[in-house]
C-alpha cells in the first residue's frame, strides 16, 4: 500500500509589517519626498523608517552627490532628514552666494526681452517678432536657436505637452513640450524641436492663447487651443493629427466682446469651460462642448469690471482669479458670484496665484503684497507688504518657498520667504561687467532652484541664468528687510 505524504501545512500570510526593518528601510530609501511623506504618516512604525537617516542620506547623496561630505560635518548629531531639508529650503530660496552656476547671453540690435519660459534645460525668449531657443548644458556649453517665422510683434507664449494632443503622435519625444506663440501678423505658430510644425491664420492680429489645452480631462484629451483676437473674437482650434492633411482646423469662433482679448483661461474644475477677459473689462465664460457657438448658448456666465484696466485672468479649480485696475477678485464660476475681493490702492503690474495655500500676490508701485483669499472680510488686509523697488512690480513669482519680485526700475530681483515675508535675498538682473546703466527686469523665469532674468543695455538683450543646486555658502539674514505685517 502506498504511503501517502502529509502536505505541508500553510504558511500563515505574512504583511509588511513581518519585513526586517534593514529590508524595509533599503525599500523607501528609492520613494520620492513626497512619497515619504505620505508613508510617514501610515503608522508610528513607517515613520520611524521613513525619518531614518539611511534613507535622507541615500536623498541627499542622490541629489546632490559632490556634497555628501557635508552632511556628515554639518550633522554630526545623526538628523539626516533636518540636513536634507535644510538644504533644500535654501536652494529653492536662492540664499546661497558661491558656486553658483550661471550663464550670459547677449543678443545685439534685438531690443528688450519680454517674455521668458523655462523648459528643462531650454530657455524661450520673445523679442519683439522673433523667439530664440538656448539649450544650455552643465559644462557651460549651448546652442541657439533664431526662429524667425513671424513678421510682426509676438503677444503671447505658452508651452504645452505633445502628450497631451494628437497632433504630435508620430514624433519621437512626447514626453517634450512644444511651444506656441501669438502675433500681431495674424497667426499663431505651433513650434517643435525649434521649427515652425504649424500654424494658424486668422481674420486680425492675434493678442492671446489659453494657458492651457481645452478637454484634458475628456475624451477629446486636449486636442483643443483657445485664441483671441484684436476684435474681440475668441477661436477654438483643432490639434488633432489630420489637421496636417488638410483639415479645417477651426472648430468654432465665440463673439460678444466689444474691445480686444487682453487674456484666456481654462477652468480647472472643468476643462471644457474657457474664461476669456477683454479690454472692455468684462469677464464672460464660453462652454467649448456646448452644440452650438451662439451667444446664447456657449456663453454661459460673465462678470462686469467697470471702469477697471484688465491685467489678466487665472483658473484654479472652481475659481477665476481676475487682476483689473487695483483690485484682485476671486470669482466662483459655478455661481458666477465674488468669492474674495481686496484692493490694493493702487494699480497693479502683475500677480500671481498659490492655490494651495489659498495666497495670491500682487505687483504694484514699489512693492508686492501677499492676500490670503480666506480672509474674505469686507476690507481684506494684506498678509505681507514686501517694499524693496522703486518702481513698478512688472515681474513677480511665487511658488511654496519663495516670492520673486522685479521692476524695470531696478538692476536686481529680491526674494522673499513665502511662509513669513521675510527678506531672503537680492538678485542683480545681469553681470555687470563694466560699469553701465541696466534698464531694470525686462522679464523673468523661475523654475525650482533655476532663475533667469532679462535687460536691456544700448538695445542688447542681456539674458541671465543661474542654478543654485549646487551652490554654497548661505547669504546672512537682512536685518533690515523692507516687510510689513
Amino acid at each position: 500500500m502506498e504511503q501517502q505524504v502529509p502536505l505541508p501545512e500553510r504558511s500563515s500570510s505574512k504583511s509588511v509589517f513581518d519585513l526586517e526593518t534593514d529590508a524595509l528601510t533599503h525599500c523607501a530609501k528609492y520613494l520620492s519626498v513626497s512619497d515619504l511623506s505620505s508613508f510617514a504618516r501610515t503608522c508610528k512604525f513607517f515613520k520611524s523608517i521613513a525619518y531614518s537617516d539611511t534613507v535622507w542620506r541615500h536623498l541627499f547623496r542622490k541629489q546632490w552627490p559632490e556634497l555628501e561630505s557635508s552632511i556628515v560635518s554639518s550633522r554630526a548629531s545623526g538628523d539626516a532628514r533636518a540636513a536634507y531639508l535644510d538644504r533644500h529650503l535654501a536652494v529653492q530660496q536662492f540664499t546661497f552666494q558661491e558656486n553658483v552656476f550661471e550663464n550670459q547671453w547677449s543678443f545685439s540690435d534685438s531690443g528688450a526681452a519680454w517674455c521668458i519660459l523655462l523648459d528643462k534645460n531650454n530657455v524661450f525668449l520673445t523679442m519683439d517678432s522673433m523667439v530664440v531657443k538656448i539649450n544650455y548644458c552643465s559644462d557651460g556649453s549651448h546652442s541657439v536657436i533664431y526662429m524667425r517665422d513671424h513678421n510682426a510683434s509676438i503677444t503671447c507664449m505658452r508651452l504645452f505637452s505633445a502628450g497631451k494632443t494628437s497632433l504630435f503622435r508620430n514624433e519621437a519625444g512626447l514626453k517634450d513640450n512644444f511651444l506656441v506663440t501669438s502675433s500681431l501678423d495674424h497667426c499663431i505658430r505651433l513650434w517643435w524641436k525649434g521649427n515652425c510644425y504649424h500654424y494658424f491664420r486668422h481674420n486680425g492680429p492675434v493678442t492671446a492663447i489659453s494657458d492651457k489645452l481645452l478637454g484634458e480631462d475628456s475624451s477629446s484629451s486636449g486636442n483643443l487651443i483657445a485664441s483671441g483676437e484684436r476684435d474681440g473674437t475668441v477661436s477654438l482650434w483643432s490639434l488633432t493629427s489630420n489637421i496636417k492633411q488638410g483639415q479645417r482646423a477651426l472648430r468654432t469662433t465665440f463673439r460678444g466682446h466689444k474691445r480686444e482679448i487682453e487674456s484666456l483661461s481654462v477652468s480647472g474644475y472643468n476643462t471644457s469651460l474657457l474664461v476669456s477677459f477683454s479690454s472692455d473689462a468684462e469677464i464672460k465664460v464660453w462652454d467649448t462642448a456646448a452644440s452650438s457657438s451662439a451667444y446664447s448658448s456657449s456663453c454661459v456666465g460673465k462678470f462686469s469690471f467697470r471702469n477697471s484696466l484688465p491685467l489678466g485672468v487665472k483658473c484654479f479649480e472652481s475659481l477665476c482669479y481676475v487682476a483689473a485696475g487695483t483690485s484682485i477678485t476671486a470669482i466662483d464660476l459655478r455661481t458666477m458670484q465674488k468669492a474674495f475681493c481686496a484692493l490694493a490702492c493702487q494699480p497693479l503690474y502683475s500677480f500671481e496665484v498659490l492655490p494651495a495655500k489659498s495666497l495670491v500676490c500682487t505687483g504694484g508701485y514699489d512693492k508686492a503684497m501677499l492676500w490670503d483669499v480666506r480672509r474674505s472680510g469686507a476690507k481684506p488686509e494684506p498678509v505681507f507688504e514686501m517694499e524693496e523697488h522703486s518702481g513698478p512690480v512688472s515681474s513677480l513669482h511665487m511658488d511654496s518657498y519663495k516670492i520673486v519680485t522685479g521692476s524695470l526700475k531696478d538692476s536686481y530681483c529680491n526674494v522673499w520667504d513665502t511662509s513669513s515675508g521675510t527678506f531672503v535675498n537680492s538678485l542683480p538682473v545681469a553681470i555687470p561687467h563694466e560699469p553701465v546703466v541696466l534698464s531694470g527686469c525686462s522679464a523673468m523665469a523661475v523654475s525650482g532652484s533655476r532663475i533667469v532674468t532679462a535687460t536691456c543695455i544700448d538695445e542688447c538683450a542681456q539674458v541671465y541664468l543661474r542654478d543654485f543646486n549646487n551652490a554654497t555658502c548661505s547669504k546672512p539674514s537682512n536685518a533690515g528687510s523692507q516687510c510689513t505685517s
